[in-house]
């Protein structure tokens, strides 16, 4: 077993949970959620430190795979929670007329409406601006499939923007 640094470990935290957070919320659309999966992945990036140092393995590209984990078991659990209840949709609201702020809140919320892998794929893609390859690493799938996922989710996320009366996606075409 590899000797622990915990001083490297808490400076990779310090540079690097708001960016995971961000990252969960997108997936999650949800502040608290997104708060609860990144401490989860951060307690499995711990968990992994001593291999990851020893291994000089990427360890950016395995809090995201922690980070995805997380959040498909966070869905999961809720899954079943939730099972039996209606579910009422979120509705973006503008407290104070931003626009700017209205266009965020649709966004996150056709981003919820996407499925999981897709939802994963176009946060790693577009808002993390991970490569094809990364987000595949960071996902355990093939480039193939980050490709096909990336598509088939841009597609559905303009979909439902366009349902929700939301922005067009400018300049995100049908390259993953």
């Amino acid at each position: 077993m590899g000797r622990r640094d915990d001083g490297r470990y808490a400076e990779f935290v310090a540079a690097y949970q708001h960016r995971l957070r961000g990252t969960a919320y997108l997936m999650t659309g949800d502040w608290a959620t997104a708060a609860d999966v990144t401490q989860e992945a951060l307690i499995r990036v711990y968990v992994a430190w001593p291999r990851l140092q020893k291994d000089g393995a990427g360890v950016s590209a395995y809090a995201h795979r922690a980070l995805h984990s997380a959040v498909v078991d966070q869905y999961r659990k809720n899954s079943r929670r939730e099972k039996n209840e209606d579910r009422v949709p979120v509705v973006a609201t503008v407290a104070d007329g931003a626009e700017e702020r209205a266009d965020r809140d649709l966004l996150a919320q056709a981003l919820r409406a996407l499925p999981e892998r897709q939802r994963a794929c176009v946060v790693l893609r577009y808002f993390e601006d991970l490569s094809i390859a990364d987000a595949a690493a960071a996902l355990k799938v093939s480039t193939g499939t980050v490709k096909s996922q990336t598509s088939h989710g841009l597609a559905a996320l303009k979909q439902e923007l366009a349902r929700l009366g939301g922005p067009d996606l400018v300049g995100m075409g049908g390259e993953a």
